[in-house]
């Protein structure tokens, strides 16, 4: 089959068209923005998905990756405020927010974002103590990213992050520390064990306080009941000796006998129950006190009288034979 011009014209005319076609339909993914040139002017940003183009006119500048990006940053070596020489490595998060200002505002987007973060680092490092930079790493990471977020501003994008991996002092450096910890260590158990020491002194000192106020209030309190006791013994001791002396000045012989009876007995036995005496001599014997009792009845009533007939002159006493006292049995000493 031959074809002729025309043919051939409308051939080349319908591929054209489809060239046409697929050069200015443009596909976008997701996460990524195209910038568009006209003639080498930005124009406009392709969204995702399908977008049309003017062929041979328009083109495609930047793709621009509009997801979060992460951006290792090589260590660095930093001389903090009290001049330690410290290593410290970083991570940093990133997202473009407008692909015209990232693609057309700074060249090499990635290295710029780097090299501002390194810088950084070096500059709120160092103005830092060493002991403030091992302890603050919040206060480091907030700093940063406060930091390089306004110096990125008109490149279209933001810093979402900043961290501090690690931070590496010198080894000597790690030594001095760990003895300065160590010597803290042992200064607080010190001094907490001091602390110890004085408060357990000073609750036994207080439980000796309160043992001596509760001892000298029970030694009070017998005393006061052993006062009570005596003044209460005395009044008896008045009571019965009044009723006595009652007795006899009524005339009774038989009180005073009891009386004298009852002090002779006590006496007798007080000389009995001595706790240094093994052998007892008795002044008389036990009939004695008998006869005594007697005797000194008799003399009331010659002193007093019956009441039926006025008093007889007293007779002389008869003196009892003196005889040698007895032993008591109950107190003699034991048989060696």
């Amino acid at each position: 089959m031959i074809l002729g011009g025309f043919d051939i014209v409308v051939i080349a005319l319908v591929v054209f068209v489809i060239l046409v076609l697929f050069a200015g339909v443009k596909t976008v993914p997701q996460g990524y923005r195209y910038t568009i040139e006209r003639f080498g002017r930005y124009t406009r940003t392709l969204e995702p998905g399908l977008n049309i183009i003017t062929p041979f006119i328009e083109r495609i500048g930047a793709r621009m990756n509009v997801m979060e990006q992460v951006l290792d940053v090589p260590t660095q070596e930093v001389i903090t405020r009290d001049n330690a020489s410290v290593a410290a490595d970083a991570v940093a998060f990133y997202q473009v927010l407008n692909a015209a200002q990232a693609a057309y505002q700074v060249s090499n987007l990635e290295n710029a974002v780097l090299n501002l973060t390194m810088t950084n680092i070096r500059s709120v490092m160092g103005s830092m103590d060493l002991d403030e930079l091992l302890s603050n790493r919040d206060a480091i990471n907030d700093r940063l990213l406060r930091v390089v977020d306004d110096a990125v501003q008109p490149w279209g994008i933001k810093v979402t992050r900043i961290e501090i991996k690690d931070i590496r002092p010198p080894t000597d450096l790690v030594d001095a520390m760990a003895r300065q910890m160590k010597a803290e260590r042992e200064k607080r158990a010190q001094i907490l064990e001091a602390e110890g020491s004085r408060n357990a002194q000073i609750l036994r000192a207080e439980g000796a306080k309160q043992s001596a106020i509760l001892e000298a209030e029970g030694q009070r309190e017998a005393a006061f009941r052993e006062a009570e006791a005596r003044e209460r013994l005395a009044e008896a001791e008045a009571k019965a000796t009044r009723m006595v002396s009652e007795a006899i000045a009524a005339g009774d012989v038989q009180a005073i006998n009891y009386f004298v009876a009852q002090k002779y007995t006590e006496a007798l036995s007080a000389i009995g129950t001595a706790g240094n005496s093994k052998i007892v001599l008795m002044p008389m014997e036990a009939s004695s006190i008998i006869g005594s009792l007697s005797g000194i009845g008799a003399i009331a009533k010659e002193v007093f009288g019956d009441g039926s007939s006025p008093p007889s002159p007293p007779r002389p006493r008869q003196v009892p034979p003196r005889t040698t006292p007895p032993v008591n049995p109950f107190n003699q000493a034991p048989e060696r």
